[in-house]
Parts: C-alpha cells; structure tokens; sequence
C-alpha cells in the first residue's frame, strides 16, 4: 500500500491477507463479506446469481479464494475503473446465476427458505470463537472504518438494515469489554466503537496486528502529550499565580512605602518588604532563606499577610477622608 494510504485502508489491506485455518471459520468470514458487500439478482425462471464487489484487490483475491475453498466455486472477476472525483478501482466477483449461487447464499445464511433474505446472522455460523472473530473480520472488511488514532477514536461498520446491525452490534459485545452501539445515518445503520481501549481490542480480534501495534504507538504517544501538557498548564498556572501574589505584595508595600514609609513599619516586615522590593521575581520560600535569620515559607507567607492587612487598613482610612498616623501598628 502507498505511505500516504489512509489507517483505515491499510487495516483492511492487512486483514485481507489473514486466512482462517479452519473451514468454519472460511465460511463465517465470507458470510460477512457477503452480506456487506453482496448483490443478490434473481432472474428469469427465479434463477438466483450473486455478485461481490470491493475497492481492495487483496478483499477480491480473499473472496475469490473463499469461494473456491468453501464452495467448489470459481466466480467471475471482473475490474471496472471508476473516473469521478477520486478515481478508484472496483472489482466485482460473480457467481452465475443458478442452483450453484442459491446454495452459495442458503450456506452463508443469506437466504433462508422461500427465497427470503434473512438481515440476522445465521447462527450456525457463529458457534464458535473463532468462527465470531472471523466473521467479523469479513465485517470490517465488507463495510468497517476506523479512524487514524492521531485524530478522535472511532471504529465503524455500515449496514443498511437494522436487524443486520442489532445482530452485529450482539455479537461484538459477546466479547469482553466491548460494548458497541448503533445509530442511523440517512438510510444506513451504523455499529460503533468509540473507545480506544474497545477499538484495540477490536484490533486484536480480527487479526490486524500490525494496525494494532500503530494504533496503541500513537495512543502511546498522545497519552504522553497529553500528560505533558497538563503539567505544563499547571506550572503556568501555579507561576501565573506566584506572579500576581508577587505583583500585589510589591503594590502594597509601595503604598506602604508612600503613606508612612517603610522605617515605621517592625523590623521583620520592614526587612521583608526591603527584600521582595529588591526581588520581586523570587518565591516565598526563597525570600524567607535571605532573611536573616532564615524564616519557612509559613512564616514569610505569615509576614506578607501582615503586610497586606496593615495596607488594606490604610487604604480604608484613607478612603474614610483621614489616612491619620501609622505608627504604633504591630509587626511580625
């Protein structure tokens, strides 16, 4: 596959060249396939035909082989170039019209007795784990997305009836810890996985380990950014507030200084408002080891609060028409 092919893409091209060993599990995973990606056409005298189509030449080659391992069948494959906006090619696999493809179809659980197509998924073909597991991967294959783990987490499957999805949703929580979910969009019905813990496991199930191994590197990687950017956000937060604590003890020892001057103020506060004036970039605690002698962080935090009381007091006096004298107001 191209670098530039998109998560999505080269999950399904990896899980396309992942063969069941077993032939219950062949049948199941081409079941799946089937039903997202199958044409069912019914012609003249009722004869019945099948047609399989997928974007992705290792899906045509997987269905091709499945046919021809389950069933005995060679279908018809057939290439159609499509020239829109994005030009891709379609591959389209047939099964000819006949008692050949009617057996195809009542096998896969398609079509059950009086030519009705069955939306649920056979039973019988999802006994066992094995057979689940393989059955959704056709399902992805057929008709799943997953999104690049360096954007929003999401996995998805479409269908277009509800039934279909409601089965495929039952059997995806039938593993553990998994709880997928389904809406409507326009006429289709979507399986989702929105959690990334789900979708790796999810990963894991249908055998795209190579994706897997991407997707939690990534998931990794976000994980760390993420962690690292908190604790940046909470320095500057715990700065920005260091900061602005710093700018208003220097503001009020200012004022201090004008209404009645520092030399009136206690030696411990006056020797304290001298030094975070020389320093008005530093910490408490650093300011209090420059004391002399040294003071805790508790203790210069105690020294400050006294500071700002004593200017508020000021301030309120003066606002009151008569600042009066300072002197006599206690220190430390």
């Amino acid at each position: 596959m191209a670098d530039k092919a998109s998560f999505s893409v080269r999950t399904k091209d990896e899980i396309s060249r992942v063969y069941p060993e077993k032939d219950c599990c062949r049948l199941a995973e081409l079941a799946a396939i089937t039903r997202m990606d199958g044409t069912v056409t019914i012609g003249v005298g009722g004869r019945t035909g099948l047609y399989i189509s997928t974007e992705y030449s290792a899906a045509a080659r997987k269905v091709y082989r499945l046919l021809k391992e389950c069933f005995g069948v060679e279908g018809e494959l057939t290439v159609k170039r499509q020239n829109r906006l994005k030009k891709h090619t379609l591959y389209n696999i047939r099964v000819p019209a006949g008692a050949e493809s009617l057996e195809v179809l009542r096998r896969l659980g398609i079509i059950g007795e009086g030519w009705n197509i069955y939306p649920e998924i056979k039973k019988e073909l999802i006994r066992s784990q094995c057979c689940r597991k393989s059955y959704l991967r056709g399902a992805f294959l057929g008709g799943g997305s997953v999104s690049s783990p360096d954007g929003n987490y999401h996995l998805e499957i479409i269908t277009n009836h509800p039934r279909q999805a409601a089965s495929l949703a039952s059997l995806i929580n039938r593993f553990p810890g998994m709880q997928a979910k389904v809406s409507s969009r326009k006429q289709w019905y979507v399986v989702y996985l929105k959690d990334s813990d789900q979708i790796a496991s999810f990963l894991a199930l249908i055998g795209a380990h190579t994706s897997l191994l991407e997707f939690e590197n990534v998931r990794v990687m976000k994980g760390i950014k993420n962690q690292v950017n908190r604790l940046v956000n909470c320095e500057t937060a715990n700065l920005s507030k260091t900061v602005d604590a710093a700018l208003r003890q220097v503001e009020n020892i200012h004022f201090l200084q004008r209404e009645i001057g520092l030399e009136s103020l206690e030696p411990p506060l006056r020797d304290l408002a001298r030094l975070r004036l020389e320093n008005p970039e530093i910490n408490l605690k650093e300011l209090g080891q420059m004391l002399s002698p040294a003071v805790g962080k508790s203790g210069v935090n105690h020294r400050m609060r006294k500071l700002e009381e004593l200017a508020e007091e000021l301030r309120q006096r003066k606002e009151a028409g008569g600042a009066g004298e300072a002197g006599g107001l206690p220190g430390s």
